[in-house]
């Protein structure tokens, strides 16, 4: 299935900006899963949605230039995490919403990116995230950019966490099913290795 006529206007950010800890301190955005990138993954599926593709990078922005129109990077020097690359995100989109999708999850398909598009077009003016079971996952979301502003008020404050964030200000919930395997995320070596991308 593919994305067709994208329900709403919006701007893409990929986040590829961690330290990759899980990972043994590797750029995993660049780890390779079925013989490329993870990041060539994710930005196949969500290219024909915008004109404005973001990747946010803190390593290598020479390899991630051939996936986006646009890399931003943290204002911070050590890794503070995913809402400082939010952050730039939203400080660089040219558009009214901006689509967050983080590099390690390669099973999201284009019906979930298509339900979520469409949560937000009917909650215009709130942050609209997956949820599955009783998780929220703050990274596969969908934020009005209108939204920067009070973003960078409560980082500015000492707020780190996306899912807190985005709840205060009204978030809204797509639901999915508690073990969706589109959702899996491949943030260690093994779950790379196992042909499903799934941990049994």
């Amino acid at each position: 299935m593919s994305i067709d006529s994208p329900p709403l206007l919006c701007s893409v950010l990929l986040l590829s900006g961690g330290r990759g800890q899980r990972m043994g301190g590797q750029d995993k955005g660049l780890v390779e899963w079925r013989g490329q990138p993870l990041i060539a993954h994710l930005q196949r599926l969500v290219r024909p949605l915008t004109d404005d593709l973001i990747i946010s990078c803190n390593r290598n922005p020479q390899r991630y230039a051939a996936y986006a129109d646009q890399l931003v990077t943290d204002d911070s020097p050590d890794f503070p995490g995913p809402l400082a690359g939010i952050r730039a995100g939203l400080a660089a989109a040219r558009h009214p919403h901006l689509l967050i999708v983080p590099c390690d999850v390669p099973h999201i398909d284009a019906g979930l990116i298509q339900a979520l598009c469409e949560t937000a077009q009917r909650n215009p003016l709130l942050p609209v995230m997956v949820r599955h079971g009783e998780f929220w996952e703050p990274l596969i979301c969908i934020v009005p950019t209108g939204l920067r502003d009070a973003v960078d008020s409560a980082w500015h404050a000492g707020e780190r966490s996306p899912r807190k964030l985005f709840l205060q200000l009204g978030g809204v919930g797509l639901e999915c099913p508690a073990d969706d395997p589109r959702l899996a995320n491949l943030n260690t070596p093994e779950l790379l290795q196992t042909p499903s991308g799934v941990s049994e």
